[in-house]
């Protein structure tokens, strides 16, 4: 019995029970379609984790304050003291000690109600300097971003996120427009384009105004030197380690710290939080794809079952083929031909299922799908793999049915 002849006859086997052969196809085309799906979560997911750090800014250091304790001895977490000031971030900028270094932008932010007509928000209130547009990689969909000039004069302006825009105004066609911010009035002269959100974040509903005007105006007190937050751009992902050693050493030395342990701040990097956000995710995915794996052992269950079943319904057509001089291995051969049509079937079928399904979650969810073409060619290929794997004892058993014994049974 040639190739085609062994085709032709599973084929037909195949046909002539339809709905047990779906069913059997059904429990393998789930198997794939979950473990495809699984994967292009994971994949998806890691993709939109990476685009929020990246929006950021590029090749960007993030340095913050140490921890601050309290009278009653209660240390709070990193971030809660006041070690960095603007002096900090103008030192920094220095070309000469820090050649490395492309940019530097300094925060201080501030949970503030803005007022406009008869609306109100409340928003984060970040005092900038000129730097920070660049440096956090931030475009503007209107109107200008705030000058050396608005800065030094402690100007009253401010530029909103697009989000904050729409809250106060219901538009963001806002410039030249005024909102009230600790009862001073503040003129819009820019909306910044949207960025979307991060993890912690949401990089459109902020308020920009000049890092004079919020120290000075808005905050005061104690507090007024001190910034929340120093951003630093290398000049290239390949200095970035680099700038992280000039900024760490340029700090220490301005503080006064000489063991690095003792240090008042923390410098954390985007590739640190990259990593170990797509750690995370890469192990999520593994275990949920070991899980969705299960369904493809089942669906090779499924088809051992029902070759097992077959074989026993054909006893009498294989001792009448056996008679007629059919080797074992032309019996054995149709059997895994069977099995492996019914795997490529199921992985074929669960491959485009899970494809599609892949196009429309994202506008379900929310979230990116990434298919991955190395995980549906391996999904189809493990397919047909549990197919033949499967469906080797039920034709390793035909094949070695006695033909006078399968020929007299009932």
């Amino acid at each position: 019995m040639n190739w085609p002849e062994t085709f032709g006859i599973s084929w037909s086997a195949i046909r002539s029970h339809g709905l047990r052969s779906v069913l059997t196809v059904l429990g393998i085309l789930i198997g794939i379609a979950a473990v495809i799906l699984t994967v292009g979560l994971g994949l998806g997911t890691q993709k939109d984790v990476s685009a929020q750090i990246s929006s950021l800014g590029s090749n960007l250091l993030i340095v913050s304050p140490g921890s601050a304790t309290s009278t009653t001895g209660i240390r709070g977490g990193f971030g809660t003291s006041s070690t960095l000031t603007l002096a900090d971030a103008e030192a920094l900028a220095t070309s000469v000690s820090t050649p490395d270094i492309k940019g530097v932008a300094a925060e201080k932010t501030s949970q503030l109600a803005l007022t406009a007509g008869t609306a109100n928000w409340t928003t984060s209130v970040t005092g900038v300097t000129p730097s920070w547009l660049s440096v956090r990689a931030r475009t503007l969909s209107s109107g200008a971003f705030i000058t050396n000039a608005e800065n030094t004069n402690s100007s009253a302006v401010v530029v909103l996120g697009s989000q904050t825009a729409t809250e106060l105004f219901g538009s963001q066609n806002v410039v030249g427009q005024t909102v009230t911010i600790n009862s001073k009035t503040f003129t819009v002269i820019g909306v910044l384009a949207s960025v979307g959100s991060t993890t912690t974040s949401n990089l459109d509903d902020v308020a920009i105004v000049p890092m004079s005007t919020e120290a000075n105006e808005l905050v005061g007190g104690t507090s007024s030197a001190t910034v929340s937050t120093v951003y630093i751009e290398a000049k290239s992902a390949a200095q970035l380690s680099a700038a992280y050693q000039e900024a760490d050493t340029m700090l220490l030395n301005l503080h006064g710290i000489t063991s690095a342990a003792s240090a008042d701040f923390t410098i954390s990097s985007q590739d640190a939080l990259v990593s170990t956000a797509t750690s995370v995710y890469r192990t999520l995915t593994v275990l949920l794809t070991g899980i969705a794996g299960l369904s493809l052992l089942v669906g090779g269950i499924g088809v051992m079952n029902i070759m097992l079943v077959s074989v026993t319904e054909r006893t009498k057509e294989i001792g009448l083929r056996k008679a007629l001089g059919a080797p074992p291995w032309a019996i054995r051969r149709q059997f895994l031909v069977e099995a492996a049509i019914l795997g490529l079937s199921g992985g074929l079928l669960g491959a485009v299922l899970g494809v599609a399904a892949a196009l429309v979650l994202p506008g379900v969810i929310g979230s990116s799908v990434v298919v991955s073409p190395g995980a549906v060619f391996l999904s189809i290929g493990v397919a047909i793999a549990i197919g033949v794997t499967f469906g080797v004892y039920p034709a390793t058993r035909a094949a070695a049915l006695a033909p006078i014994d399968a020929l007299r049974t009932e």
